[in-house]
């Protein structure tokens, strides 16, 4: 499957994106190492903290699917400025992706770049940093 795949899956779920309050309509898709795609949309709720990113939702699928490892990444909006993901998200890809994992940051004309999770969030928290929590093998 190529990227225009995931762009087109990723503007499906935009289009499907729940964002009464901020009307900020964002959509996501991650590639697992399965090769399968998981896509999502962010999904507000009137108390703010409760809603839950594009990026969280398409990593839910993922894992509700059985997937635990993340090889590539997008997220697309409907604005002309180019839009990373939230610190938040950072992390939650962080935590099934690889620092070089590409997440390809896209508006309405499709990819305005690409840059690898490290370079997001350099200083990722994990559970290499845990302490006595047993070892477990990072994606």
């Amino acid at each position: 499957m190529s990227l225009e795949s995931m762009l087109e899956l990723a503007r499906r779920a935009l289009a499907n994106a729940h964002a009464p309050y901020s009307r900020f309509r964002v959509g996501a898709c991650v590639r697992a190492e399965s090769g399968r795609l998981y896509a999502g949309c962010n999904v507000e709720n009137a108390a703010y903290p409760v809603g839950q990113c594009a990026e969280a939702t398409a990593i839910g699928a993922m894992v509700a699917a059985g997937d635990r490892t993340i090889v590539e990444a997008l997220i697309v909006t409907e604005r002309g400025e180019l839009c990373p993901p939230c610190g938040r998200c950072c992390q939650q890809l962080a935590e099934f992706a690889r620092p070089e994992t590409p997440v390809h940051l896209c508006g309405p004309d499709g990819v305005k770049r690409t840059v690898p999770l490290g370079q997001l969030l350099p200083l990722a928290f994990g559970v290499e940093h845990m302490g006595n929590v047993e070892e477990r093998r990072r994606p």
